[in-house]
């Protein structure tokens, strides 16, 4: 299973978040495997060990797979979540306060920006 964060707009228009895990079924060969999910665009990118972003949104609906580096996030009502190498987050708070976010490590942050098309289906499961 691969850890994954999702993050959302709540009523309050502030970003929440919850821990989860992107579901996983039998595939052949004895692997597991995802429901595939319908995406727009791929892109890479790095950030310096150090960097840090304010507070902003996603600009759109997708997925962000972290190759290296440990940051922490946090929302405008303080709670704070840690991704580190090989996680996955969900991003969809598209609107409202937002979060931001910080390299703890002395790791570049590398990633995988996934944009995902207005209707894809994301196997996310949440812990709870």
């Amino acid at each position: 299973m691969f850890r994954c964060v999702r993050i959302w707009t709540g009523d309050d228009e502030n970003s929440q978040f919850e821990e989860g895990m992107i579901d996983l079924g039998p595939a052949a060969g004895g692997d597991l495997f995802s429901d595939e999910s319908l995406v727009t665009t791929t892109s890479f990118r790095e950030t310096k060990p150090g960097g840090t972003l304010t507070w902003h949104t996603a600009p759109v609906r997708q997925l962000v797979i972290t190759l290296s580096g440990t940051l922490e996030f946090e929302t405008r009502e303080g709670q704070r979540f840690q991704l580190a190498t090989g996680d996955i987050l969900l991003a969809e708070d598209t609107v409202g306060g937002g979060h931001s976010w910080r390299i703890i490590d002395d790791q570049p942050w590398r990633r995988v920006y996934i944009v995902l098309a207005s209707d894809a289906h994301v196997p996310f499961k949440p812990l709870k």
